[in-house]
């Protein structure tokens, strides 16, 4: 069905979403049986965001540009799709896919042609997030792509965000690469599980997002205080991050699957040497996807 404001809506006998055209973003995820929701509302008081596909670049660049072919291309955080209305292309009960292809607007600041297509698909109490990212032309192109989803928690009113744990399925730490100034440093931080589990504190986001790279976890979890899983995300993604606002004590967590990241700070390479970018040949396409199952 069309909703309002270019909004579209699937479901199950468990779930219900909500995708918007616009950047074929993922704006609600409603339990049916106790009509909870489990997305962010996107308030821009902490985050006008609700769930945004990060693509042709996850993060920041260095200096705001990139180098390809000894030219210069400025491009924002993120890339550009989010901003951008997708066209619906298919829709069934159950799934649903949107696409958005390269045109005068996306060559001026990312000069390669391509097909980004974005689907939803609901098995029982999971939403199948999947992405193809076509290269039409003869030549190879370069990109990256990520999630961004953003999750109520606390998930209960009433509740304290700080009661709550992030669960990884690592053994006993992570160690992740500290951000600053929207870059990538040297430093490293290990952080310690207890029972497979990181305490939310006031502080945990102080240093921007937490950056987990090669591919020490594939499932995330956040957890209730009574110790419940209430959202698990997973992904077959070498990195991906945790976020959430430092400072605004906002009331949700981004568990964020990448397939690519920021550049480092000292990085002074072309877009092709861009750490965990990925490249297509011509003709080639790249799929990917995660999963995101409510309790």
């Amino acid at each position: 069905m069309r909703c309002n404001m270019a909004k579209y809506q699937i479901s199950n006998d468990r779930i219900s979403i909500q995708i918007d055209s616009m950047g074929a973003e993922l704006k609600s995820l409603i339990k049916n049986d106790t009509n909870t929701e489990y997305m962010w509302e996107g308030n821009p008081v902490y985050w006008k965001r609700t769930s945004p596909v990060l693509f042709p670049l996850v993060g920041s660049l260095r200096g705001g540009n990139y180098r390809l072919d000894g030219k210069h291309y400025p491009m924002g955080q993120h890339g550009f799709a989010r901003d951008m209305e997708f066209e619906l292309k298919s829709q069934s009960d159950h799934e649903i896919w949107f696409s958005l292809a390269s045109n005068e607007e996306t060559l001026q600041k990312y000069p390669y042609a391509f097909l980004l297509e974005i689907g939803y698909e609901l098995r029982e109490s999971t939403v199948v997030v999947k992405w193809k990212v076509s290269n039409p032309s003869d030549s190879q192109m370069h990109f990256s792509i990520g999630g961004h989803p953003a999750f109520c928690c606390p998930i209960a009113a009433g509740e304290n965000q700080e009661d709550y744990k992030i669960w990884l399925d690592a053994k006993e730490q992570v160690t992740a690469s500290v951000i600053a100034n929207g870059l990538v440093t040297d430093e490293k931080e290990v952080y310690t599980l207890e029972d497979g589990c990181l305490q939310i504190t006031e502080h945990l986001f102080d240093k921007d997002a937490l950056v987990i790279e090669n591919n020490q976890v594939q499932k995330v979890a956040l957890v209730r205080p009574d110790g419940s899983h209430y959202l698990t995300v997973c992904f077959d993604a070498p990195l991906f991050g945790i976020w959430s606002p430092p400072g605004k004590k906002a009331p949700f967590i981004c568990i964020e699957p990448w397939y690519g990241r920021c550049d480092a700070a000292d990085f002074d390479g072309n877009w092709q040497e861009r750490v965990w970018g990925q490249k297509l040949s011509a003709g080639e396409c790249f799929e990917a996807a995660y999963d995101i199952t409510v309790s």
